[in-house]
């Protein structure tokens, strides 16, 4: 997932620097990245038109989404990049009324797990400035030290 495009290069970086990577690239299923307590997936699993997921593509992989989620145990931070991401969790979540999205929101999800988001690293958010690299890094730190801190208790 965020192999090779520039979204990955963000991404990658920023799981580095929060000590998530054991390096700051992945450019292929065989150039060593390893993910250390972390796993990266996709609301949507597809690659759709114009790379834009329909709200129908993801009420269809919302089954496989929460099957996954189901499946990581030990997972105590999820990171949802973008909106989208934060409305698909609400709804395998049964969250109602949806939060409002915002960059560095935190919420608390009904199995006791926490709920950070963060813009997603899309080029068109990159390229404006509207997500830059301290932002995503934030995130990411603060969703290590949730989880880092989960781990102690």
């Amino acid at each position: 997932m965020f192999t090779g495009d520039r979204s990955g290069e963000w991404l990658f970086r920023a799981m580095w620097r929060a000590g998530f990577a054991n390096q700051p690239t992945s450019t292929g299923a065989d150039d060593g990245l390893v993910l250390d307590d972390a796993w990266v997936t996709a609301v949507v699993h597809c690659a759709p038109p114009g790379n834009r997921p329909t709200p129908g593509e993801r009420d269809a992989c919302a089954v496989h989404l929460l099957r996954e989620i189901r499946h990581l145990r030990r997972v105590r931070v999820i990171v949802a990049l973008g909106g989208f991401s934060l409305d698909a969790l609400s709804r395998v979540y049964g969250i109602r009324p949806r939060p409002r999205f915002g960059h560095g929101i935190e919420l608390v999800l009904p199995d006791g797990r926490t709920l950070v988001c963060s813009y997603h690293p899309s080029q068109q958010n990159t390229f404006t400035g509207r997500l830059t690299e301290p932002m995503l890094d934030a995130v990411l730190a603060r969703a290590r030290a949730m989880a880092d801190e989960g781990l102690r208790s």
